[in-house]
C-alpha cells in the first residue's frame, strides 16, 4: 500500500521501518520541526536515509501541510506518536483516511502520559488502541485494541519498551491492512467510561512518604525511567529509580519515622513508609548521574537516620 507517516522519535522510526520492510511504499514523512540546537529527529534521519521525502511544518493546520499530503496521493495516513494537532481537513485527505496509535485502552487514560498513570494507580491491565483521530483529544472511534498485563513489578520502561512499543508497531500494520481492505469496524468510544489525564511531570512524580507503601512503590515504578520519582535528601533532589517493596511482615515491625533511612547494606538502603519500606537500588542525587545505591553509600551521601523529603 502507499502511505504517509506522521510521527516522531523512536516509535515513528520503528513504524516506518516496519512498513518499508514488508514492501509498502512510504510516500512521505511528516514530523515536527526540532527545537533550536536539538539533534535531528530519528524518524527524519531514517526517512532521509531511505530516500523518503520529509516534511516539517510548524503546524499541520496550515495550507502548505495539507497541500503536501494531498500531493502524495496516499491510500492511508499513519499517525505514530504525534504531538502536533492534526485537524480533520488534514487527516481525511488520504483515500482511506488516517489511523492513530495511543498507548492505553481508550476511552480510559486519554492524554499525553497514558502509560504512567495506570501504573501509578496500581492498575493490573493496560494496552493500546488504534483509532480514527478527531478534533477531540483521543476521542475518535476505535479500530483495534490490544491488552497487556501490568505485573506487580513492571515499570514504565518494561511496559512500554517490552510490550506496548513492539505491540503497537504490529498493531499499526494490522489496522492499516484492515482499513485499506475495508474489513475493519469502527467502535464509538463510551464517553461514560472516559478518563483524561494530563502530563505526568515533576509535581506528579514527587514522593509522599506518608502514603502507603503500595502507593509509593507504584509511583516510583510509574516514573522509571522518566520523569523519575523524587524526594529530597538534605535539601537536594534525590530521584529514585530501581527499587523493591519490602512489606512490614518481612522485618517484623515498623521502626523509625516516615521517610527515614532505617537500614543500609552494601548495595541498597531502605526507607520507612506506611506499612513497610522501600529498598532503593538505583538513584540520582542532585546533578549527578543515575548510579547504584551502593555508590551513594560508599561516598557517604546516604546514611542511616536521614529523613527524606524533610
Amino acid at each position: 500500500m502507499k502511505i504517509a507517516i506522521v510521527g516522531q522519535q523512536d516509535f515513528g522510526k520503528a513504524v516506518l521501518e516496519a512498513f518499508v520492510a514488508r514492501g509498502d511504499e512510504v510516500a512521505g514523512v511528516f514530523c515536527a520541526p526540532e527545537k533550536p540546537g536539538a539533534k535531528p529527529d530519528v524518524l527524519k534521519t531514517a526517512a532521509g536515509e531511505k530516500g523518503i521525502q520529509v516534511f516539517q511544518f510548524p503546524s499541520l493546520k496550515n495550507d502548505d501541510a495539507k497541500a503536501a499530503l494531498k500531493g502524495l496521493e496516499v491510500q492511508i495516513g499513519i499517525m505514530a506518536f504525534v504531538l502536533q494537532f492534526a485537524p480533520q481537513d488534514f487527516v481525511t485527505i488520504p483515500k482511506h483516511g488516517t489511523i492513530q496509535y495511543h498507548p492505553s485502552l481508550l476511552p480510559k487514560y486519554r492524554g499525553p502520559s497514558s502509560i504512567n498513570w495506570p501504573i501509578s494507580r496500581g492498575e493490573t491491565t493496560t494496552g493500546l488502541t488504534i483509532f480514527r483521530p478527531t478534533d477531540g483529544l483521543d476521542e475518535g472511534p476505535v479500530i483495534l485494541q490490544k491488552e497487556t498485563r501490568i505485573s506487580p513489578d513492571d515499570t514504565l520502561g518494561t511496559v512500554y519498551f517490552d510490550r506496548l512499543f513492539p505491540m503497537g508497531v504490529q498493531a499499526m500494520l494490522e489496522a492499516a491492512d484492515l482499513v485499506v481492505a475495508g474489513s475493519h469496524r469502527e467502535l464509538v468510544q463510551d464517553e461514560s467510561q472516559a478518563t483524561y489525564e494530563g502530563w505526568f511531570r515533576e509535581s506528579e512524580a514527587r514522593i509522599h512518604w506518608a502514603n502507603h507503601i503500595d502507593a509509593v512503590y507504584n509511583l516510583i515504578r510509574s516514573c522509571n525511567p522518566a520523569p523519575g520519582a523524587w524526594t529530597t535528601l538534605n535539601g537536594i533532589k534525590l530521584q529514585i529509580f530501581d527499587c523493591k517493596k519490602v512489606p512490614v511482615r518481612s522485618f517484623g515491625a515498623v521502626k523509625g519515622k516516615i521517610g527515614e533511612i532505617v537500614a543500609i547494606g552494601p548495595t541498597s538502603f531502605q526507607v520507612s513508609a506506611q506499612g513497610g519500606r522501600i529498598e532503593v537500588l538505583r538513584a540520582k542525587l542532585g546533578d549527578g548521574k543515575k548510579v547504584a545505591a551502593g555508590d551513594l553509600l560508599a561516598v557517604g551521601s546516604v546514611q542511616p537516620g536521614q529523613i527524606l523529603g524533610a
